[in-house]
């Protein structure tokens, strides 16, 4: 009964995507409002997909479908809407949740399907509440370099490398893949696997490149399937903020399920009271990414890029976790260090001296007329390729050009995964963990 269920959902959405595409009224608003009701409709069918009969999922669906069609007859332009494009937007709306399900691995096929009948002109065209060309359309590498990890005949002893994850194929190998074969590396004897935290971005990468990856509850699930006795995880995030929280409750709901579990330091290790508490492992993160950050600036120190008035300026994520003291700490830490040309700022803008205007000032009043933007995090992917250095006007890029005090603003997409310090800091964890 239930393929019933979801044939007749998918009819309710295209239809509505359908009606949305007859108005003729001029207005603003043109493919954006099919895509967003269209997307309203899936999100209706989501809750009705457990439905016991098609009629339910029909009365349960068209109040959602009616107000769609509705407002798009109003709102869309003299024009007509590609009713494949938004049906397409729909689909793609309604992946880019946080939540798997046991529709996920068919909504994903459907997903990249509408997408691949599409042509260019109208893929072009594709809009959504979160749908855009991008999701299937930008090229970000070569996802056949990267390993999922999530092979069975794991063995008695498990390592799993938890990530928040990035659907930047070149950076999810250069970054993550990095830190998991380092770790592999160190310890042969122990299998390696993966799992990431963001859902949305496991079905994005399993929708445009058919890899499917574990998320937390299917990495654990599998190590008990595979009789793992002895759980080390080691997190790749920077700190114990909301990720690393979820990632514990998770982890209490199988402590009787696998004899031992083990959880490692995330990346800057303890977060401690106030922004003057450092730690060996921040000073350690500190030098690497100052090191590299001035080795692909082509300067022999962080002092000779100061005697050339340029600055770095490192982005992190931010929080309003009660951890966000940690990026204060680690602006403690780079001055503890000498680097008085680093600056720290978050995309979030919190703590509130993170936020990218504070920062710019910062730099500005420091004196220093050229800057090199870096980010502080794991992965360079969207955050880095987007909200860094991204052509928007609203990107950390575009405001510093924008604020005229600079003579030059570049950008160095490259994560903290890929440099080899930072990979050693996570084997140290992980030893730490594993007990020797």
């Amino acid at each position: 009964m239930k393929n019933k269920v979801v044939a007749v959902i998918c009819t309710v959405m295209l239809t509505g995507a359908m009606v949305a595409g007859c108005g003729s009224q001029a207005a603003t608003e043109t493919a954006a409002s099919a895509a967003s009701a269209a997307s309203s409709a899936a999100e209706a069918a989501e809750q009705v997909v457990e439905s016991e009969t098609a009629e339910a999922a029909v009365a349960a669906s068209s109040e959602v479908v009616v107000a769609a069609s509705t407002e798009s007859v109003v709102s869309a332009s003299a024009e007509e809407i590609d009713p494949a494009v938004a049906e397409c937007a729909a689909l793609i709306d309604a992946i880019y949740v946080q939540e798997r399900t046991e529709e996920t691995d068919a909504q994903c096929e459907a997903a990249k399907a509408a997408w691949d009948a599409l042509t260019d002109e109208q893929k072009a065209q594709v809009e959504g509440k979160e749908a855009d060309p991008d999701y299937f359309g930008r090229d970000t590498g070569d996802a056949s370099l990267d390993d999922t990890l999530n092979a069975d005949e794991i063995g008695e002893n498990e390592i799993l490398v938890v990530s928040f994850g990035t659907s930047f194929n070149d950076s999810r190998v250069k970054d993550i893949s990095s830190i998991e074969k380092a770790i592999a590396a160190a310890y042969p004897d122990w299998s390696v696997r993966r799992a990431f935290t963001a859902q949305i971005i496991i079905n994005h990468v399993q929708a445009r490149e058919g890899a499917k990856i574990d998320n937390m509850e299917q990495a654990m699930d599998r190590a008990v399937a595979n009789g793992v006795k002895n759980l080390v995880i080691q997190p790749t995030h920077l700190m114990q903020g909301a990720e690393y929280d979820e990632l514990m409750e998770v982890v209490e709901q199988y402590n009787d399920k696998i004899d031992s579990i083990t959880v490692a330091e995330p990346l800057l290790g303890e977060v401690g009271e106030d922004a003057t508490v450092i730690n060996e492992d921040k000073a350690a993160v500190a030098e690497a990414v100052v090191g590299a950050a001035v080795e692909s600036a082509g300067f022999e120190s962080a002092a000779a890029a100061a005697d050339e008035n340029v600055a770095f300026v490192l982005m992190g994520h931010g929080t309003s976790h009660i951890a966000k003291v940690t990026y204060s700490q680690m602006q403690t830490q780079m001055n503890e260090l000498g680097y008085s040309n680093v600056f720290i700022g978050t995309v979030e803008g919190e703590p509130e001296e993170t936020a990218c205007e504070n920062v710019i000032e910062a730099v500005k009043d420091a004196g220093f007329t050229k800057v090199i933007l870096r980010p502080l995090m794991v992965v360079a992917g969207d955050h880095a390729n987007n909200d860094m250095a991204g052509e928007d006007e609203d990107s950390w890029k575009s405001m510093f050009e924008a604020s005229g005090a600079f003579e030059s603003v570049d950008a160095q997409i490259e994560g903290l995964g890929r440099i080899e310090a930072v990979q050693n800091l996570y084997i140290a964890h992980t030893a730490a963990a594993i007990g020797e």
